[in-house]
């Protein structure tokens, strides 16, 4: 099982139409954070995936495996 939740938050960032400083208000984070998660610079809180997972509708597995 490959970890890809950088590819993973993008897409459906995407998908959902939102740009990263919407997604950063949403989580209370900012702009940077969101884009340090997307190239891979850093990695999220547990807490925080499990916020994303719910934003986006999809199971923690989901988000953080191809």
């Amino acid at each position: 099982m490959e970890i890809c939740f950088k590819e993973n938050l993008k897409k459906l960032r995407g998908d959902y139409n939102l740009t990263q400083k919407q997604l950063a208000d949403r989580l209370n984070t900012t702009v940077k954070t969101v884009s340090h998660w997307e190239t891979g610079y850093s990695e999220s809180s547990l807490s925080q995936v499990a916020e994303l997972s719910a934003i986006f509708g999809v199971s923690i597995d989901d988000l953080l495996t191809k």
